[in-house]
């Protein structure tokens, strides 16, 4: 039997527990407002509703988009208005390959979209293809018509005309923005973007000096032709970074003692990579499905970013060099590889060159020391088409391409994003050949050369 008496001290429990609970929800959330790891608005919660605009420099970093642009906008009656434009673009991937693709705006891939949680946004999209398309906004938050999937939440836009997506963001984070009609065909010829939202209200005294914006993608152009192929499905010929394949590719540069954020989306048709940062560890601060919380940071020199996913990782550049920012994949440090040619390592021509060149003037075996050296050789490859790897350096040919780029740290300069060239290292910290003296003094016996 339940007396009066033992009601009134389980409600009195019951009562003293829910506002222990009420406490330690408001305190969690407090703190991860003050860490910067908190949403002002969730998918769960309230919907954040529209705020003033944000401006870059006031209430944001602007980010970086090395080899691209920022899309412009205006604020009409508190809305930001954009405009995007779908067309045929005739991009360059690296010097000596150019290709005809579709892009927006004039480039490959389209600007980065900036905003601020809470901003009201319309753009407006206008098709100058041939073919309709729509726009897709990947990751975001908003009304069911506006998600961009053609035949299922808006009809596709047809050649010539321009459409109209309007919505406040509810979050922030790094996302992405690309076709979603005939993805197969669109997205492999270059129809897609980043988009970044920046949150309503930072950390206090939290700001990062570089935010990078890296857009990962993978195509496959026959040697000699100038149009990508969207009915590949694996061997993919061209790895980029904002559709850039290395040397192509623009270099990260930074200051030392920078905090830098690179935001890495992958929109690749295929394949995931693991994107590896020489020199420096970072932490993984974010996914497109918003923050990390700081407990669930962890340290790492290479982070995996599987197709249709962003990572954001912050580092402080504390250790200046010319550092490589590439994919872990070893094929995808290649460009326009030739699947088909016979693996000829370790093979002794003998006198096959001697014999081959009475039939076949000029001709020169190849391939049985690896690729490495054929790179410096500077022989002809097919029209609009250039060498599986590489670039000069500043000690001779960087035998890798396309997934690949520099963290270029720098004592002092580097406020903009002008090449610094390459770095000038103090004496006595570069790797060269060890003098006798030195072998001996560490009793170092080298091995006998086989007869």
């Amino acid at each position: 039997m339940v007396t009066r008496r033992d009601l009134i001290g389980k409600s009195a429990a019951l009562a003293g527990a829910s506002v222990l609970i009420s406490r330690a929800q408001g305190a969690a959330a407090s703190q991860a407002d003050a860490s910067g790891q908190g949403w002002a608005s969730s998918y769960s919660g309230s919907i954040l509703p529209p705020q003033k605009p944000g401006e870059p420099g006031r209430d944001y970093t602007p980010t970086i988009t090395p080899n691209g642009s920022t899309l412009p906008f205006k604020v009409v009656g508190g809305v930001k208005v954009f405009h995007l434009v779908a067309e045929e673009v005739h991009h360059e991937f690296a010097p000596g390959l150019k290709a005809h693709c579709w892009g927006y705006n004039g480039q490959v891939h389209g600007p980065t979209i900036e905003a601020v949680e809470g901003d009201r946004v319309r753009i407006y999209v206008t098709n100058r293809l041939r073919a309709p398309t729509t726009v897709h906004w990947h990751g975001v938050y908003l009304p069911n018509g506006m998600d961009g999937v053609g035949g299922l939440t808006q009809r596709p836009i047809p050649p010539g005309e321009t459409f109209k997506y309007e919505w406040t963001f509810r979050q922030h984070g790094t996302l992405m923005y690309h076709s979603h009609h005939d993805e197969m065909t669109q997205m492999a010829l270059g129809l897609m973007g980043m988009l970044v939202v920046h949150p309503r209200r930072p950390t206090p005294g939290y700001k990062v000096d570089k935010d990078f914006v890296l857009l990962l993608s993978e195509w496959f152009i026959k040697p000699g032709t100038a149009r990508p192929d969207p009915n590949k499905m694996s061997d993919f010929n061209l790895l980029t970074i904002n559709a850039r394949a290395f040397p192509g590719t623009a270099p990260l540069v930074c200051k030392k003692g920078d905090r830098v954020r690179i935001r890495f989306g992958n929109l690749s048709a295929m394949d995931h990579h693991p994107i590896h940062l020489h020199g420096h560890y970072f932490k993984v601060v974010g996914t497109d499905g918003g923050p990390v919380p700081m407990s669930a940071q962890i340290p790492d020199s290479t982070i995996l970013v599987p197709v249709g996913s962003t990572r954001d990782v912050e580092l402080i550049t504390d250790n200046p060099g010319d550092w490589p920012v590439h994919c872990h994949m070893t094929h995808h440090v290649m460009n326009q590889m030739g699947h088909d040619i016979p693996n000829m390592i370790g093979v002794d021509p003998g006198h096959l060159d001697h014999t081959a060149r009475p039939l076949l003037p000029g001709y020169m075996t190849m391939g049985q020391e690896g690729m490495g050296d054929m790179a410096e050789m500077g022989m002809e490859v097919p029209k609009n088409s250039i060498p599986m790897v590489g670039g000069k350096g500043p000690f001779g040919y960087i035998t890798m391409g396309g997934m690949f780029t520099t963290l270029k740290v720098r004592e002092t300069g580097a406020e903009t994003q002008a090449d610094p060239g390459w770095y000038q290292h103090p004496p006595g910290t570069v790797a060269d050949r060890a003098t006798a003296a030195e072998l001996a003094r560490d009793g170092v016996v080298l091995p006998k050369e086989a007869k």
